[in-house]
């Protein structure tokens, strides 16, 4: 089973994760590249939405019940190629020529908070479902790159406080602190708002990818520079 699928409402592009917790493992990063690859491949696209067809998650992260065992069996090669595919994943959705909008229909934490922080914009069910990053409580380290695309979602106050505590926040409170556009009380409401808000997009990709391409080189910069090395020692954990 794919764990996306691509669909598309007119100009509209359509990525639903279909698996479940929708935890990142190999199979996901390769499923979400070709994914993205397909939908900047249709020059009738102007917009992109990715969500989830769970009822209770957005997607939980990193899927441990694969990354535990294949560090205890030492597959290192296969772990360092996941997260390298997961950066590009992240620099994709950082670089692409058309606005993403994270449609965050229930939990997302960990590497699926984040993922959703590589997006331009997000939407969020009101208090169905949590964002929280739990990296703290799992010892597993943010990346370099990582921190700076957070950082552009989210204050740096909460950011700090979520990141040093793990605590789970609600799509209200993140409304009020503006790291997502609107909180809404179903998922009815919340994919009609993230459908709406992303039919209203109609720019030209050269522009809107130049646009992102500037304002995010700093971040693309420490992907590529910082994240690397930590990759190929594999400091993931500690």
């Amino acid at each position: 089973m794919n764990p996306v699928e691509t669909t598309y409402q007119g100009s509209v592009a359509i990525i639903t994760m279909k698996n479940g917790e929708n935890r990142h493992n190999p199979a996901f990063a390769k499923a979400m590249l070709e994914a993205l690859k397909k939908v900047e491949l249709n020059s009738e696209s102007k917009a992109l939405i990715i969500t989830s067809d769970d009822e209770k998650s957005f997607s939980l992260g990193i899927d441990t019940d694969w990354l535990m065992p294949a560090m205890k069996t030492q597959k290192f090669d296969e772990i360092k190629g996941f997260m390298r595919n997961m950066d590009d994943v992240f620099k994709r959705l950082l670089l692409f020529p058309m606005p993403v909008i994270a449609a965050i229909n229930g939990h997302a934490f960990g590497n699926g908070a984040i993922l959703t922080c590589a997006c331009d914009f997000r939407f969020m069910l009101a208090d169905k479902g949590f964002f929280c990053f739990p990296e703290v409580d799992l010892s597993i380290p943010f990346l370099p790159g990582m921190i700076e695309f957070v950082k552009k979602a989210i204050p740096y106050h909460r950011f700090n406080e979520m990141k040093l505590s793990g605590r789970r926040v609600s799509g209200r409170e993140l409304e009020n602190d503006n790291v997502i556009e609107k909180a809404y009380d179903s998922k009815e409401l919340l994919m009609e708002g993230a459908l709406n808000y992303a039919q209203t997009f109609d720019k030209k990709r050269a522009i809107f990818g130049e646009h992102k391409k500037r304002l995010h080189k700093h971040i693309i910069e420490t992907i590529d520079t910082q994240n690397k090395p930590l990759i190929a020692s594999l400091s993931l954990m500690v």
